[in-house]
């Protein structure tokens, strides 16, 4: 199978979908599908699903990503309901960050969600988050997995072998668009290993987080490991694209 490019939309806060619509056609021309994340770092975003149609009607494939934090279980059916309506199919279902204002509802957990969308849909492809501690036995029958962002190759590398799985796993690689971004990252994200060369690297360079993405990137798909990778240029779509149109 080929090494695929899983690139990570950035969902729009507002009712227009013209930046998603130029990030799509930008990265088309090296991505293989398109992640839309839901509600991201607990704000509120156009719906998945919704843009995994854009992104349909654009002639690319969609990833619907779902988390249990913003849904109970009947605003779960009415998504899976919009979802065959849309034609769209695969998704990847996870917990979800800490929300900016409002709750967090109990009523789903990610392992619920599957078993759900299987009775619903056994046709339907379904994803889950792995993070780089040990995999739980019910995260295996996932169609797919994401494993966390890592800067680390060694490291994605290390859970991979101890972590045989008979599905595709997808490594997490993100651009690092600043010094400040990169600390916050160390700071909320549990086990990321963020090389302090790095990050003294795009303090000092804002397209060294761009050139190390890249070859991160590369990297993973010539160690043969890896299934793919979960790429998030986060603003920085444009330079991605221009550096991978000709390595991949």
């Amino acid at each position: 199978m080929p090494f695929e490019l899983i690139c990570e939309i950035e969902p729009p806060t507002k009712p227009d979908l013209k930046h998603v619509r130029h990030q799509i056609g930008t990265m088309s021309k090296i991505a293989h599908s398109f992640l839309i994340p839901d509600n991201h770092i607990g704000r509120a975003t156009v719906s998945s699903v919704a843009v995994a149609h854009e992104v349909e009607a654009m002639g690319g494939r969609g990833i619907a990503c779902l988390n249990s934090r913003d849904r109970n279980l009947l605003g779960f059916r009415r998504d899976l309901l919009t979802a065959a309506a849309y034609g769209v199919d695969q998704f990847l279902f996870v917990y979800g960050d800490k929300p900016t204002s409002g709750n967090r509802t109990s009523d789903l957990t990610v392992r619920s969600m599957i078993e759900e969308a299987r009775e619903f849909s056994p046709g339907m492809r379904l994803g889950a988050a792995a993070s780089m501690r040990s995999l739980p036995k019910w995260k295996r029958a996932a169609d797919f997995l994401f494993l966390q962002v890592g800067f680390s190759l060694e490291a994605q590398l290390r859970w991979r072998e101890t972590h045989p799985v008979d599905v595709p796993v997808y490594a997490g690689v993100m651009v690092l668009a600043s010094e400040r971004h990169a600390r916050m990252l160390a700071a909320g994200i549990p086990d990321i290993e963020l090389p302090e060369d790095l990050i003294a690297k795009v303090a000092a360079d804002r397209m060294a987080g761009v050139e190390a993405a890249c070859e991160q990137v590369l990297a993973l798909r010539d160690s043969g490991a890896f299934d793919g990778v979960h790429l998030i240029p986060v603003s920085r779509y444009r330079d991605v694209e221009s550096r991978l149109a000709t390595a991949l």
